[in-house]
């Protein structure tokens, strides 16, 4: 590696360098000279050129010395840089091998996504089929009455005991409601049919145009009014049944379509008195039957506590009458028994006037009067 000088060394060398230059021009001069030059002269000379070697001993030792302490920084500084070399090494060595760890476990991480990602599109490709599935069903009428019937049965089975309802009852005038919920009088029975207005509802929900929205519109609210004058005509039965029926619509945006859209139908409702429930609504209403039946019940079995609570306050009165009975019987044999111990009192003490008596020899005892017992 070349040795470095700072700009004092060099400003040293230079110096030397133009002194070592200026000795030897006067050396040269005065080899040159006559030999006529006056001793005096000569005299001066020598000192100056003792003078100047003295300096030049002086520099040279100046400058081994300051090779010395070149050569001492140049050693510090390179083993400095080596162990700074040997610092960034490792530092870097050791971030290589943190990045290709952090690498490894972000390609791992990436693969596990990819894994989860492929199976959620197995999932959506299989999710899709079975929502072409559906739609193909539902698109008959046949099979989206089944699916709404089918939804019924799961919401009311789900929510109600086995004893609180019947499926496919048949009433009086023939008709059969899809679901009768069990509901003691008042109110009575009450009747539910699934309604599923898909046809005109995908008709208003697609229409691209003003004209074929009202279109739609007016094909929408016919369905709906006939379903719910069905209801009210079928299922309505006085002495029979209650005087509200339910129809079922198993579609959250149906029912919601009908209630924000549509309030000529919910007013039409109210005054036949039919209600259009959702599966959401519907389960807040079996929850409130629930309610009304397990109350029902509770007033049921205390007719029967009050019933049995009457029997056994008869019971009570028999057992309250013998007692009194048994309590006569131990007063009256209590009293002959202190009749009984008077009697043998009395006894005793006769006995005990017998034995005191006295009789002289020779002489007859008198006969001793008789005595009258107490009964």
């Amino acid at each position: 590696m070349p040795a470095s000088f700072d700009p004092v060394s060099l400003a040293v060398i230079g110096g030397l360098i133009l002194l070592a230059a200026v000795g030897g021009a006067v050396l040269a001069r005065l080899f040159a000279a006559p030999a006529k030059v006056d001793d005096t002269l000569n005299e001066g000379l020598k000192e100056r050129l003792t003078e100047l070697g003295q300096m030049q001993a002086a520099l040279q030792g100046r400058m081994e010395q300051m090779d010395k302490s070149n050569q001492t920084g140049q050693a510090g500084m390179r083993k400095s840089l080596d162990e700074r070399l040997d610092s960034v090494s490792k530092k870097v060595g050791d971030s290589l091998v943190q990045n290709q760890e952090n690498s490894t476990k972000a390609l791992r991480h990436l693969y596990e996504r990819l894994a989860v990602i492929d199976n959620a599109q197995k999932n959506i490709s299989e999710l899709t089929g079975e929502v072409t599935g559906l739609k193909q069903i539902l698109s008959n009428n046949q099979a989206r009455g089944a699916f709404g019937e089918v939804q019924l049965k799961d919401v009311i089975s789900g929510l109600l005991p086995p004893n609180a309802y019947e499926f496919q009852h048949t009433l009086s005038n023939g008709k059969r409601p899809d679901a009768l919920i069990l509901l003691p009088d008042p109110p009575g029975p009450v009747a539910v049919d699934a309604k599923f207005p898909l046809e005109a509802y995908r008709q208003l929900a697609d229409a691209p145009d003003d004209e074929t929205r009202k279109t739609a519109r007016r094909a929408f609210t016919t369905d709906v009014k006939k379903h719910l004058t069905d209801i009210a005509d079928k299922y309505l039965i006085a002495g029979e049944t209650s005087d509200t029926a339910l129809m079922f619509v198993p579609s959250e945006a149906v029912y919601a379509t009908i209630h924000a859209d549509f309030p000529d139908l919910v007013e039409l409702g109210r005054k036949k008195r039919v209600l259009v429930v959702s599966p959401t609504t519907l389960m807040a209403i079996l929850n409130t039957v629930r309610a009304v039946m397990r109350d029902a019940e509770m007033h049921k079995q205390a007719h029967l506590i009050q019933s049995e609570v009457g029997k056994m306050m008869d019971d009570v009165h028999r057992l309250d009458t013998r007692v009194e009975a048994l309590d006569k019987h131990f007063a009256m044999a209590e009293k002959d028994i202190r009749l009984i111990r008077t009697s043998a009192e009395k006894i005793m003490k006769k006995g005990e006037r017998i034995a005191e008596v006295e009789f002289d020899e020779g002489e007859e005892p008198a006969a001793l009067p008789a005595a009258k017992l107490d009964a």
